[in-house]
């Protein structure tokens, strides 16, 4: 057993394990740099970033600046969601201009108005069921997974009772209409890199 493992089991016991104690357990850990962590449903996921990864993530960012300033949008920022230990890095999350971050400095998902993932292999499940499921629960207006194993896009919209009820998907090189979200862009994806 580790001490990772032994602090989460005291925590377990004593009825205290929150994110807040798992990711500090976390930043003790000797991390790669350039991984991604984040807690899903209180699991502890570790994915490395590839430069395909943030290339989307970039192209898709840039193409926000039209709305979102700098200020208003996070990567791999910490947020907290509803739901059992559900503490998510957004590959990109774009807050609402009303949007104030709480107590912890940390921002609020309330205020998040767009939400974009980008499939690792390693992750994809989570980014296609329980963060999906979490993101609609939390109303979290568009929900955007890319996937460049597939080369497709499956844009996620009208999240109500936890349930997304608008969804559709089409290949890279077709436009994300947003225009009739509260993001009201379109977003273009020809230069999506494919893995």
């Amino acid at each position: 057993m580790t001490v990772l493992d032994d602090r989460i089991e005291m925590a377990e016991e004593h009825g205290e394990l929150t994110l807040d104690v798992l990711f500090e357990c976390v930043q003790k850990m000797p991390i790669p740099e350039g991984t991604k962590v984040e807690i899903v449903g209180g699991n502890i996921f570790m994915s490395p970033q590839r430069q395909n990864h943030w290339e989307i993530i970039f192209g898709i960012a840039k193409q926000l600046d039209a709305k979102y300033s700098q200020k208003r949008l996070a990567s791999d920022v910490r947020i907290d969601f509803p739901g059992h230990l559900n503490g998510f890095a957004c590959d990109l999350a774009a807050m609402a201009e009303r949007s104030v971050k709480d107590s912890k400095g940390r921002w609020r998902y309330q205020d998040v108005e767009f939400v974009a993932e980008v499939i690792s292999k390693d992750t994809a499940g989570n980014d296609y069921g329980p963060k999906k499921e979490t993101y609609a629960l939390a109303e979290v207006p568009v929900y955007l997974i890319v996937n460049p194993y597939t080369a497709q896009w499956h844009l996620h919209t009208l999240p109500k009772d936890g349930q997304y009820h608008s969804e559709v998907s089409f290949g890279f090189g077709e436009e994300i209409d947003l225009t009739g979200t509260v993001v009201g862009l379109a977003l273009k994806t020809d230069e999506f890199p494919r893995d």
